[in-house]
C-alpha cells in the first residue's frame, strides 16, 4: 500500500486543512489504483465500468476520515488503508445504484455522465454489485498487518451493518417509500443516519478500532461520527436547494422535484443551517479529550457544513 508524508501546519501554527485534504486524497487515489491492479476481473467491460466510477475523483472524505481517526490514536496508517479503500468502494457502489433510473434517476455525477449512461443499466448494476462485494475482500487484507483477528472481524461486521438493511439499504428504502409524503423530523433524522451516517460512522470508528483505540476512545469517535454524518447530510440538503449543478457536479433541486423529505423542507433554510452548525460543534466537542493528532477530525467537522460542494 502507498505511504504518506506528514502534513505541515499552515503559517502561524493553524492546521492546514486544504493541504491535508490534498495529500490524503492523493494517498487514497494511489491506494485505490494499487488495489484495482491486484484484482483479476475477467470481463473487460465490467472492469472499465468499475474504474470509471471508482477512479472518478471526488472529495474522498470517508476514507480520509478513516485515516484521520487512525492517526488520532497513533495507529499504523498502512494498516487502515484496506478499510479506507473498502469504505470508498461501498460509497461508490451506493452512488452508482442511487443514480439508476429505478432509484434517483440521475444523469450527472461528479461533473460527468453517470455510470449507467455510459455502460448501460445492466453493467452499471453489476459494477455496483462488484464494488460492494469486493470491498469485504479488500478489508480482509487488514489481517496482513498483525491486527488481532477479532478486531478485523468486528470491523467486517460493522461494514456489513453499515451497508446493509440496517444501514444504507434501509435508509434508501425509507427515502424511496417516503417520496411525496410528509415526514416527521424524527423519521427524517433516522433516514439520514441510516442512508448517509452509517457509512461515516463505519469510516471513523473502524479507522480508530484498527488503529488500536480503547473502548472509551471508540465511544468518543462514535459520538463524533454520529454528529458528523447528520451534519454532512443536512449540508447536502442545503446544497441541493442553494447550490448549482456546475459547482456541485450533479443535478440540484431534485429533492424538491421528487417530493423528498429534507431538513430545509421541514425546518426551513436558516434553522437547518443552525442545526448543521450545532452538530458540527457537537462533533468537535466529542474529541475534547484528544490531543493535536485529532485536529484533522475537528477541522473536517467544520468543513462538512461549510463546503460548497
Amino acid at each position: 500500500m502507498a505511504s504518506a508524508r506528514p502534513i505541515a501546519p499552515a503559517q502561524g501554527g493553524s492546521f492546514n486543512l486544504e493541504g491535508y485534504l490534498t495529500e490524503r486524497r492523493e494517498l487514497v487515489e494511489v491506494s485505490l489504483k494499487e488495489m484495482l491492479a491486484r484484482q483479476t476481473i475477467p470481463v473487460a467491460r465490467l472492469a472499465e465500468a468499475i474504474r470509471y466510477s471508482l477512479l472518478a475523483g471526488g472529495k474522498r472524505l470517508r476514507p480520509i476520515l478513516t485515516l484521520a481517526a487512525c492517526d488520532a490514536v497513533g495507529g499504523d496508517r498502512e494498516a487502515v488503508l484496506p478499510l479506507a479503500c473498502a469504505v470508498e468502494m461501498v460509497h461508490t457502489y451506493s452512488m452508482i445504484h442511487d443514480d439508476l433510473p429505478c432509484m434517483d434517476d440521475d444523469d450527472l455525477r461528479r461533473g460527468r455522465p453517470t455510470n449507467h449512461k455510459v455502460f448501460g443499466e445492466a453493467i452499471a448494476t453489476l459494477a455496483g454489485d462488484a464494488l460492494l462485494t469486493d470491498a469485504f475482500f479488500v478489508l480482509a487484507e487488514s489481517a496482513a498487518y498483525k491486527i488481532p483477528p477479532e478486531t478485523v472481524l468486528a470491523t467486517v461486521a460493522d461494514l456489513a451493518e453499515a451497508a446493509g438493511s440496517g444501514g444504507m439499504v434501509g435508509g434508501q428504502a425509507m427515502d424511496i417509500l417516503g417520496e411525496g409524503q410528509k415526514a416527521e423530523l424524527v423519521v427524517l433524522e433516522r433516514l439520514h443516519r441510516l442512508k448517509t451516517g452509517a457509512l461515516f460512522r463505519l469510516a471513523v470508528v473502524g479507522g480508530a478500532r484498527l488503529g488500536g483505540a480503547s473502548a472509551s476512545q471508540l465511544a468518543a469517535f462514535d459520538e463524533y461520527a454520529r454528529a458528523f454524518g447528520l451534519a454532512f447530510q443536512i449540508a447536502d440538503d442545503l446544497l441541493d436547494v442553494e447550490g448549482s449543478s456546475a459547482e456541485i457536479g450533479k443535478r440540484t433541486g431534485k429533492d424538491q422535484s421528487r417530493g423528498k423529505a429534507t431538513y430545509p423542507r421541514l425546518l426551513g433554510v436558516p434553522r437547518s443551517r443552525q442545526t448543521a452548525l450545532a452538530l458540527a460543534r457537537q462533533a468537535r466537542d466529542a474529541l475534547a479529550a484528544f490531543d493535536a493528532r485529532a485536529e484533522p477530525l475537528r477541522a473536517l467537522a467544520t468543513y462538512a457544513v461549510e463546503r460548497k460542494r
